[in-house]
C-alpha cells in the first residue's frame, strides 16, 4: 500500500513539474493557448505570455482591434523581467572576473615559458663549451665517490660526449 502511495506521489510530482514547463500565448483569434510546445512562428513575441522555466514576461495584450501602429514599438523593445536588470550587472562582473583570471593565467604561462627558454639558452651555452673542451682532446679529470681525482678513460669520455650531444640536440634547436 505504501508503495502505491509513493508511486502516486511521484507521478503527481512529475505532472506538476511537466505542467510548470508550459508555454502560454494569445493566438490570432484572441484566445489564450496553453501548450508544452513553443508557439507557431506566426505568433508575435508580444503575444507570448509565459515560457518554460517560469520566466514570465510582463506584457499588456490588447485585442486585435487595437491599432497596428503600436505593434512595431512593442516588438522593437523586448520586455524583460524585473530581475534581468539585476542579473545583467552580476553577469558583467562575472565576465570581468573571468577575463581577469584568464589574463592572469596567460601571464603566468608566458612567465613560465620565458623561464624555460632562459634555462634552455643557458644549458645550450654550457653544452657548447663542454663539447669544445671534449673536442680539443685535453685530458679531463673528475672526482670519484671517495673524493679522489681521476682522469676519464675513453669509454667515460665517449659516454660524456654522447650526453652532451643529446643536450645540444634538445636545447640548441
Amino acid at each position: 500500500m505504501k508503495m502505491i502511495r509513493t508511486l502516486l506521489a511521484s507521478a503527481l510530482a512529475g505532472l506538476c513539474f511537466a505542467a510548470s514547463a508550459q508555454w502560454q500565448w494569445i493566438d490570432k483569434d484572441g484566445h489564450k493557448v496553453f501548450s508544452d510546445r513553443a508557439p507557431p512562428a506566426d505568433i508575435q513575441e508580444k503575444n507570448i505570455l509565459k515560457r518554460p522555466g517560469n520566466r514570465k514576461l510582463t506584457v499588456t495584450v490588447t485585442p486585435d482591434s487595437a491599432s497596428e501602429a503600436d505593434a512595431p514599438a512593442a516588438t522593437a523593445a523586448p520586455l524583460l523581467p524585473a530581475s534581468a536588470a539585476k542579473t545583467s550587472g552580476l553577469d558583467k562582473e562575472l565576465e570581468a572576473k573571468k577575463k581577469q583570471a584568464a589574463e592572469a593565467e596567460a601571464a603566468k604561462r608566458k612567465a613560465a615559458e620565458a623561464e624555460v627558454t632562459k634555462a634552455k639558452v643557458e644549458n645550450c651555452a654550457r653544452a657548447k663549451q663542454a663539447k669544445a673542451t671534449f673536442d680539443s682532446g685535453v685530458r679531463i679529470g673528475q672526482t670519484n665517490a671517495a673524493g679522489e681525482r681521476e682522469i676519464m678513460d675513453e669509454a667515460a669520455r665517449a659516454a660524456e660526449v654522447k650526453r652532451i650531444n643529446a643536450i645540444l640536440a634538445r636545447d640548441c634547436n
